[in-house]
């Protein structure tokens, strides 16, 4: 008696593998463990420390709510708060429209614009330190700015010595930085846009002004929200810039130290205060997430 032949489909018994249920566990172990070391340890490690007065070398006992008691009488730490604040005020409106603006130049297929996006987005590569000393000596008191500023009559400027002069300095490297990262996402959202919106508004008479307005921005509007999400935890957890213009002690009497600058400066060292540096730094998460909330809150809202 003969057997029936096999189709092409069908497979032995014998060859068939039985998965265990913990492969897809075994794949991302991997990741799941540089997660576990690298973020989640620090992070919960962070909160720990928070309760209690441990320095550097010293493990600490547990104090309670002692560290963030004493944050509410540190003016240090008020300055700070002012100045990530209003960092984050100032850049995020920037890094929100400039970017978007940007794009729209270079979202034509012309030739040579292949040329000008890699331009604007060499800032994005370019490495942090390297760009704020090309800043600082562009803006110090015998830098390039001041030499023309002289040279015209207006006279030498305080960029890196005024309070304001000096956080605006900052700003402007970090919007300067940031535009080009932030116009590829918005060339990526630009190009989802259907054309047959801006011939039928072009059809209705709506200039290039009223076309930008009522067909670009409720276009990209999620893109613009996730846009401004970004720059804001970015903006107020500002450590590079300032640093590096304003330099370690942060600028004159220590009146542009940012948060981050502040936990930097307190926990570390032989004699730094981890407990209460890492106080410091629950308060920056709690508040960053916060921003996160209320971004994404507003633009359910305006879903709504």
């Amino acid at each position: 008696m003969t057997r029936p032949a096999k189709t092409s489909g069908e497979r032995p018994a014998s060859r068939v593998r039985r998965h265990l249920p913990t492969s897809p566990w075994l794949f991302a172990a991997p990741g799941l463990l540089v997660v576990a070391v690298f973020v989640l340890y620090p992070f919960v490690s962070t909160v720990v420390n928070s309760f209690t007065d441990r320095r550097t070398l010293i493990p600490g006992e547990f104090v309670g709510l002692a560290n963030f008691r004493e944050l509410l009488h540190d003016d240090m730490f008020w300055t700070g708060l002012r100045n990530s604040v209003l960092y984050m005020v100032g850049v995020v409106p920037a890094l929100v429209l400039l970017p978007l603006l940007l794009a729209l130049l270079v979202q034509k297929n012309i030739p040579g614009i292949t040329f000008f996006r890699s331009a604007f987005y060499t800032p994005v590569v370019a490495s942090i330190v390297v760009v704020g000393l090309i800043w600082v000596w562009m803006l110090d008191e015998r830098g390039l700015v001041n030499s023309l500023l002289e040279a015209v009559g207006i006279g030498r400027v305080g960029f890196l010595s005024d309070q304001w002069l000096l956080l605006l300095s900052a700003m402007a490297v970090t919007v300067w930085k940031g535009l080009g990262y932030y116009m590829i996402i918005y060339l990526a959202a630009l190009a989802n846009v259907p054309r047959e919106l801006h011939e039928a508004a072009s059809v209705d008479g709506a200039g290039a002004v009223r076309r930008f307005f009522t067909v670009t921005v409720p276009a990209v509007r999620s893109t613009m929200v996730l846009v401004a999400a970004l720059s804001s935890v970015a903006a107020f957890k500002v450590f590079s810039e300032v640093y590096l213009m304003a330099g370690p002690n942060g600028g004159p009497a220590g009146e542009d130290t940012t948060l981050v600058m502040l936990v930097q400066r307190t926990g570390t060292g032989l004699t730094g205060r981890v407990g209460y540096a890492s106080a410091i730094s629950v308060v920056v998460f709690v508040v960053t997430v916060a921003l996160m909330l209320l971004v994404l809150r507003a633009d359910r809202k305006e879903d709504a």
